[in-house]
């Protein structure tokens, strides 16, 4: 998205989380396997809603899913085995129906970047239909 684009909302919760790279997140050349870093933009999106007070568990007890309808990534360094990294989240409220997160991975010894990527999510009732997030979500991303 474009800094003009009218969806865009320049504020939103932000939360930092810290993982060390395990050996079976590598492959043969010890390099973090591409796929990954999915896993690990799931992890920040997950600590990011808990920080905020709204967890998954929560969000689906209430009969609400957000699944994925868009996911980017641009790898710029490889991760390597033992390196602590930070996933940076930041999550925003593109409409009443759609979150939108931001991520950043980032080794902690260097500050280097090693990768940044997007998810936008839709939300959908128990029956697969879009729906409005409770006003308390929508309040946490504005």
């Amino acid at each position: 998205m474009t800094p003009t684009d009218p969806q865009r909302v320049t504020s939103g919760a932000q939360h930092t989380s810290r993982l060390r790279v395990r050996y079976a997140e590598t492959d043969q050349m010890g390099v973090v396997y591409y796929a990954n870093y999915f896993v690990w933009f799931e992890v920040g999106r997950t600590d990011l809603l808990r920080a905020s007070g709204w967890s998954y568990r929560e969000m689906e007890a209430e009969g609400i899913s957000l699944p994925v309808i868009d996911a980017r990534c641009e790898y710029r360094l490889g991760a390597r085995y033992d390196d602590d990294v930070e996933i940076r989240t930041t999550g925003r409220l593109l409409s009443p129906v759609r979150l939108a997160f931001d991520y950043q991975v980032v080794r902690q010894a260097d500050g280097a970047l090693l990768a940044e990527g997007r998810t936008e999510h839709a939300a959908l009732d128990a029956d697969g239909r879009p729906c409005r997030l409770p006003a308390r979500a929508r309040s946490l991303f504005t």
